[in-house]
């Protein structure tokens, strides 16, 4: 708890095993995505169930008890769908419908589905929970962390790029599970190897919300 606290994430090796990753990504095969990745796969009941499967596992529960589900997003990068993401921190946040206040800010719609710029007090709540389903090696684009950068609230771009000097490469066993808070800064390079990196992003939050917004979906 501690480590997670200071250094803004923690990897938990075998969350999942081999069969249970084959049979969620045999699941993700039936939904044919063409893209990268999609935002909504918290529609989907296989996902609701490992969404609560996640939240009492052992190692977990600790961090996650009394937390809610509110987003699931789907990445795949392989040989034929590589893509890199600058550094950066995870500011967005899924809500049922805009409402007109002064603090929210950067208001967008992905996927059909609203999303805002949380307040910052909220986003320091918020947990990640990326779980892997292949493993995750140096050449097939892992995260990129910057320790501890999720203590300075919203980072502006040019700290933001000086802070990558302190990155840590964080490559990850098929089944495991890197928890992380939306604040830390974090990129990934494309794809240098041959293999798929696909990874269930499940965002974890306090039930309630201020401002009058309400979350889309929970589990």
């Amino acid at each position: 708890m501690n480590a997670f606290e200071h250094d803004g994430f923690t990897l938990v090796s075998v969350v999942l095993s081999p069969a249970e990753c084959r049979v969620i990504a045999g699941q993700i095969e039936k939904m044919r995505c063409t893209t990268v990745g999609t935002r909504r796969l918290l529609s989907q009941d296989w996902c609701r169930s490992l969404a609560v499967k996640i939240r009492q596992h052992p190692a977990l529960s600790s961090l996650l008890s009394g937390m809610v589900v509110v987003q699931c997003t789907f990445f795949e990068k392989s040989a034929s769908r590589n893509w890199l993401v600058a550094v950066h921190q995870d500011l967005s946040i899924p809500v049922a419908e805009r409402i007109e206040h002064p603090a929210l800010q950067g208001w967008s719609v992905k996927e059909g589905q609203q999303y805002v710029q949380a307040p910052v007090e909220l986003l320091q709540q918020l947990i990640a929970v990326r779980i892997h389903l292949d493993t995750c090696g140096a050449e097939d684009g892992p995260l990129r962390l910057v320790p501890g950068s999720h203590l300075q609230g919203l980072v502006t771009a040019e700290d933001a790029a000086l802070a990558r000097q302190q990155e840590i490469v964080c490559v990850a066993e098929s089944g495991s599970a890197l928890l992380m808070r939306p604040l830390l800064l974090h990129s990934s390079s494309k794809s240098s190897g041959k293999s798929q990196r696909r990874v269930l992003h499940f965002l974890f939050a306090p039930l309630e919300l201020p401002l009058g917004l309400r979350w889309s979906d929970t589990v």
